[in-house]
Order: structure tokens, then C-alpha cells, then sequence
């Protein structure tokens, strides 16, 4: 049988306004966020991990509405490449997202919900809300901050905007800034939301209706980014489903659709579509070189950390190239950084899969 990782969940409200970048101050924010291990007296070994866009606190813990394991349970535990034994871990549910903290389904001062009148949040408002979060914790500096995609975005920018804050930075599948394509592919999801009826100009939560339909489109759009074409023709190929297919038909005939359309529907169990909105718009607008006069490399001038950046060959969303352009940006203002490839078939989403060459890379850089 196996050993469920004992975890703390908890909650946080932020004793001030968080300003954000938009020149706006969200009030009364709420941060959730789960921990693992113990931390140390000197609090000397805490490790912040960030989640991605679909992500959550519940990295290493089952997740309370679909019961599943969380979303990197296999890199955190006891012996684990994120040990718990000597490690305790954070993470938090970031600003904008819809499992305990503060977002668009957040009642508003007036006691309705925020729906679209939420304020346009960033990946660095993200990390400023974390940020308090660690202030609240008593935690002055981090041992690491880690991340993948989206949470690769958060740990650049923590680096990038609060230096002192971690010792190494651990930045894997990620990218400095979007590129015109992945804007483009969030930009369907986002209006498939808002071309369903039930989406109601984001002002469906008391409604009875919510724009499912929308939003299990703009996960199957997006979920099709995460995964290689190796992958896809390995695992599914062009087989049709086990029964008589149909010559034509809205019924899913090949098992590439059936596949897609399960994630879809499954998304919408726990993910909430004004939230989707919010956290695309956020992953769209990071620039890291922009927020810092338009040179990559002076987003890391002076930074005192460690960087490791870890790319797969397979990833087509964010290729190996967006990581090289971060360590030649790291190179530059002489920042001690490691880099390095996988190879791995699963594309985007390798960082969450059985890949054993990063568990190895995560070992060495966070024990080294």
C-alpha cells in the first residue's frame, strides 16, 4: 500500500492591501497553501515549488475534489528528490485561482462575487502575494524556489524582483516571455469561455449554469500543447475506439478524441472558468526582459542565487531555445547557473511524468 505524505493545509489573510502591478490594491487577500516536512529551528531548509496553470497547493497530497494524488507526489515525499525527511515544502494556491485563494469566485467587499470585476493580476503579483506569504511564515530566505511552466515563470520572477529571497532557483519546461504562438492558443481557450451562453459575462456563479462546455474546449485546446506528436502517435495513433465506428458523427470515433474530450470534462470538476481567464492573461503578459528595461540580462543583475534550468527536447510549447535565452541571460551578468536538456517523449508535460533523469538533476541541484 502506499505511504500517504502527511501534509498541513492552511490559510492566510494578508494583514494589508496587495498592490498590484496593474496600480491597483486587492484587499483582504486570502492565500491557501499546504506544507510538508518539518521546518528547520533556523528555518534554513524551507522550499517554495510553484504551481502551473492548471496546478494547485495540493502538489504532494490527494486532491480533495477528484481524490487523485497530487500533481507531483512522485517528486515529493520521503526519499524523494524533494525530500521531506530534510526539506519542508510550501506551495502555495497562487492569486487568481479558485482552490482557497483569493480569485474571481472570491466574494467582494459588497458580498457578491468578484466575477470579471477582479482585478488584472501578473505572474509578479503572484509572487508578491507568495512573498507575504512567506513573511507570514517568519521565513526570510528560501533554500529554493522551484517550479515548472507557469511555476517556472514565478520562480524567475521571485529571483528576478525579490533576490534575496531564495538561495537557488530551480526553473524547468519554462520560458521568459510568451511567444505570439502561445498567446495565440490561449486566446482560443479563453474564447471558447466566453462564447458559451453560460458564461454569462463571468457572472454565472449563482446562476445554476457554468460555462462547462467552454471551458473542457479550452482544455482540450491546451492540452494538445502539452504533449508531443511522438507521444500522441505512440499512445493513440490513429486507433478508433473498441466498437463499429461510424462513418461520420459527432460521437468520438478515434481514441485521440475520446482522450481529449475526458480531459476536458474532468477539468471542469475543479478548475473555475473565470479563473482561466485570468491566469492565461497573466502567463500572457510575463516578460521578464520588459519588466526590467528590456534586457533579459538585467533582470538578474546583482541576483546572489543559484540557477538550474532544465529543458526537454520534446517540448514543443516551450523549446529549448526559451531556456538557453534565460541562461544566456544569467551568463551574462555572471550568475553561477547549470543547464541542461532531457530527452524525454511525453513533451511539455515531461516535467510531471516518470522521467528519472530529472529526478537526478532536482537531487543534485537542491543537495548540492
Amino acid at each position: 500500500m502506499a505511504t500517504v505524505l502527511s501534509s498541513t493545509s492552511s490559510t492566510v489573510l494578508l494583514d494589508k492591501p496587495l498592490q498590484l502591478d496593474s496600480g491597483q490594491a486587492l484587499d483582504r487577500v486570502t492565500i491557501a497553501y499546504e506544507t510538508y516536512g518539518e521546518l528547520a529551528p533556523d528555518k534554513s531548509n524551507a522550499i517554495l515549488v510553484h504551481h502551473a496553470l492548471t496546478g494547485d497547493q495540493h502538489v504532494a497530497s490527494p486532491h480533495p475534489i477528484t481524490g487523485k494524488p497530487g500533481w507531483w507526489d512522485r517528486m515529493i515525499g520521503r526519499g524523494k528528490p524533494i525530500d521531506t525527511d530534510r526539506f519542508f515544502v510550501i506551495c502555495a494556491n497562487v492569486i487568481g485561482s479558485c482552490m482557497g485563494s483569493t480569485g474571481p469566485a472570491s466574494d467582494a467587499a459588497d458580498g457578491g462575487r468578484y466575477g470579471m470585476r477582479f482585478p488584472v493580476i501578473t505572474i509578479r503579483d503572484m509572487v508578491r502575494a507568495q512573498v507575504a506569504l512567506l513573511d507570514a511564515l517568519g521565513i526570510g530566505q528560501l533554500h529554493a524556489v522551484v517550479g515548472g511552466s507557469m511555476g517556472g515563470m514565478q520562480a524567475l520572477s521571485l529571483a528576478a524582483n525579490f533576490p534575496e529571497r531564495a538561495a537557488r532557483v530551480l526553473a524547468i519546461a519554462t520560458t521568459p516571455r510568451h511567444s505570439a504562438q502561445n498567446i495565440a492558443f490561449h486566446e482560443v481557450g479563453r474564447q471558447a469561455i466566453m462564447a458559451d451562453p453560460n458564461w454569462q459575462g463571468g457572472d454565472y456563479y449563482d446562476s445554476g449554469n457554468t460555462p462547462d462546455k467552454g471551458l473542457a474546449v479550452a482544455r482540450m485546446a491546451a492540452h494538445i500543447t502539452y504533449l508531443s506528436e511522438a507521444g500522441l502517435t505512440g499512445k493513440f495513433g490513429r486507433r478508433l475506439q473498441d466498437r463499429e465506428a461510424k462513418s461520420f458523427g459527432f460521437d468520438a470515433d478515434f481514441q485521440v478524441e475520446s482522450y481529449l474530450r475526458y480531459q476536458g470534462l474532468a477539468f471542469t470538476d475543479r478548475f473555475d472558468a473565470n479563473s482561466y481567464l485570468y491566469i492565461t492573461r497573466a502567463m500572457d503578459y510575463f516578460d521578464l526582459a520588459e519588466e526590467h528595461g528590456g534586457r533579459l540580462a538585467d533582470a538578474f543583475a546583482g541576483t546572489p542565487a543559484r540557477f538550474c534550468v532544465v529543458s526537454f527536447d520534446t517540448d514543443w510549447l516551450y523549446p529549448t531555445a526559451e531556456s538557453r535565452a534565460i541562461v544566456h541571460a544569467l551568463n551574462a551578468v555572471a550568475a553561477p547557473v547549470s543547464f541542461v536538456e532531457l530527452s524525454a517523449p511525453y513533451g511539455h508535460d515531461s516535467f510531471l511524468l516518470e522521467v528519472p533523469s530529472l529526478d537526478r538533476v532536482v537531487t543534485g541541484f537542491l543537495n548540492g
